[in-house]
């Protein structure tokens, strides 16, 4: 509105001020590391633009229940996508759970732009079930507000599409029409933005503190090997199934699969990313009465993780009536102990499910029967 750089000195240290309470000085080596600063595509600003002539404490607010509201629809699209049908009560329970989770807490409070762009995966997916090809392009062209985060199902997206590209060649021109839109609009508001985004991104790696799941958990050669694996997984998943109709269940598993690995493959440990674990779960859920024995164990394992940081909380809560906030504040990590696990459990669930089964092939357009379904669906 005013004509400032984001990218620009002056505003990364009005970014500091209002994150650390004054501007880092980088010669003193008691400040933080991480500079936080601008590090989006300039278009971003288009999706927070219809705040900006309100008082900042009153766009916070809606942008809160904004963010917990694209959690909560963003539950039904990604079942719908799986071919998950649930009673309603099953499914306002599923939203429920979702929208308590630590993840979207977190996001709830810090506000990032983390679940909006995974709304905007979700309803890209649910168009392409739907056929909605062009509207499917655009959302995905909007979701690269975070490309770090929505990058692999995007390419996912364009793999798929490129596989029969008579048939859906709307998708990718909707999603390119669509980022050069985008590009050509934020060069009028900002002109020569992409170099500046660039380097920004650059600079990102001096100061980005966190590892990814697998450096935290493996050491950095085992690491950086398993991060070379899971992208060959990725890439053979996406071959196996680049064939799969919009509408059948074969289609949810490189999505699934993209989302996982993107989770354990950023240098990135906020908690709000694993949003992204939403599609994998449901996937997970879907086969729970057909998978084999190790992906079943597996696919446990990753909801009690899940289900400890639930239970854990509630217990914290219900314990804060009674027990002084100095006394819990030393269980009061209680539930982040399985916060790198459960990705990790995740993957390895869907690795087993995928891997062991040569049956999981593309169906011929509907979505298959199965027992997981016969079991939450009303008569």
């Amino acid at each position: 509105m005013h004509g400032r750089d984001p990218y620009s000195v002056e505003v990364t240290r009005e970014i500091q001020a209002g994150f650390y309470g004054r501007p880092l000085d980088p010669k003193n080596p008691a400040d933080p590391v991480a500079q936080e600063a601008f590090v989006y595509p300039i278009y971003v600003v288009f999706l927070i633009a219809p705040t900006i002539h309100l008082p900042f404490g009153t766009a916070a607010e809606i942008f809160r229940w904004l963010l917990l509201s694209a959690i909560a629809f963003s539950v039904p699209l990604w079942m719908y996508v799986a071919g998950l049908r649930l009673h309603r009560v099953v499914l306002f329970s599923s939203i429920l759970l979702a929208v308590s989770s630590y993840p979207a807490v977190e996001e709830y409070f810090q506000q990032n732009l983390a679940a909006l762009v995974l709304l905007f995966l979700a309803a890209a997916a649910a168009a392409a079930v739907r056929n909605w090809l062009v509207l499917s392009g655009f959302l995905l062209a909007l979701a690269t507000a975070k490309p770090d985060t929505t990058g692999l199902v995007v390419l996912w997206f364009l793999l798929w599409a490129a596989a029969k590209s008579k048939e859906r060649a709307r998708l990718v021109l909707s999603f390119f029409g669509s980022m050069a839109a985008l590009v050509v609009a934020a060069e009028a508001i900002a002109p020569h933005w992409i170099g500046r985004f660039l380097a920004a991104v650059w600079n990102y790696r001096n100061y980005g503190t966190d590892p990814s799941i697998l450096g935290a958990l493996l050491p950095r050669w085992l690491a950086m090997i398993a991060t070379v694996g899971l992208a060959g997984g990725f890439l053979a998943v996406c071959w196996r199934f680049r064939q799969a109709p919009a509408n059948s269940e074969s289609f949810g598993w490189p999505l699934a699969w993209a989302a996982a690995v993107t989770l354990v493959a950023i240098p990135k440990l906020a908690a709000y990313n694993q949003l992204l674990l939403i599609p994998a779960l449901v996937m997970l859920l879907r086969q729970r009465k057909t998978s084999t024995f190790l992906s079943q164990a597996l696919a446990k394992a990753a909801f009690a993780c899940q289900g400890w940081q639930w239970l854990t909380a509630v217990a914290l809560a219900i314990g804060s009536y009674v027990i002084s906030a100095g006394r819990l504040r030393s269980v009061a990590l209680l539930p982040l102990y399985t916060l790198l696990a459960l990705p990790a459990l995740v993957l390895l669930a869907m690795a087993a499910e995928v891997f062991s089964r040569p049956s999981l092939q593309p169906s011929d357009g509907t979505y298959r029967d199965s027992p997981a379904d016969k079991s939450v669906i009303p008569s």
